[in-house]
């Protein structure tokens, strides 16, 4: 059975090879994922995937990434960069973070995002795997201080669908458009619903 896979529009970095393409198209078919939506034609954009409430979480998320083969920056932890393994994290597209030095985190993301030719940058919302009443504003400032378009993605456990939405272009009323963007989200099924 074959899966349809999101072709990689010519503005967007392109990630991997053959190799890893296929290992991520097995591991979904696998798992039994499919993916729905299109990648936008953007040089610089910012993806939000949500729920965020398990590791897997990221582990399906990197999945995807290798399936349809594009280049992703991701914001973790400083310390999962330590050897051995911090030279793999950054080719995967991470970008260490000190949370403890958080107040300039989002002025250094908007400063990469302005230097770059080219960056997409995918976050969580939530900010954590933990229930929250509210999204982190974050990853807000982050796309109205660089300029660029919010493209939503969400991870439904229940339908085993990765979904790319439309971009969204931030308005700068922030409480509208999170509102706005947080019920793109309506009845998607995280991994463990009862902490969406």
């Amino acid at each position: 059975m074959t899966i349809y896979i999101p072709s990689v529009p010519k503005n967007m970095e392109r990630f991997g090879n053959c190799f890893t393409r296929f290992v991520g198209r097995l591991i979904l078919r696998i798992m039994g994922w499919r993916f729905e939506g299109r990648l936008p034609n953007e040089k610089k954009l910012l993806f939000i995937v949500a729920p965020h409430t398990s590791n897997w979480d990221f582990f399906l998320g990197i999945t995807a990434v290798f399936a349809i083969g594009f280049r992703v920056n991701w914001l973790g932890k400083h310390t999962i960069f330590r050897k051995p393994f911090g030279t793999y994290m950054k080719w995967m597209g991470g970008i260490p973070v000190d949370r403890g030095k958080a107040g300039h985190v989002v002025d250094q993301v908007i400063a990469r995002i302005r230097e770059s030719d080219g960056m997409a940058l995918g976050m969580s919302p939530e900010g954590t795997r933990k229930k929250v009443s509210h999204w982190k504003s974050g990853f807000y400032r982050i796309a109205e201080g660089a300029g660029i378009p919010i493209v939503p993605v969400s991870l439904d456990y229940a339908k085993k669908t990765i979904t790319f939405m439309p971009p969204f272009v931030p308005t700068g009323n922030q409480k509208s458009d999170v509102g706005i963007l947080q019920h793109l989200f309506d009845g998607v099924t995280a991994k463990y619903p009862e902490k969406f």
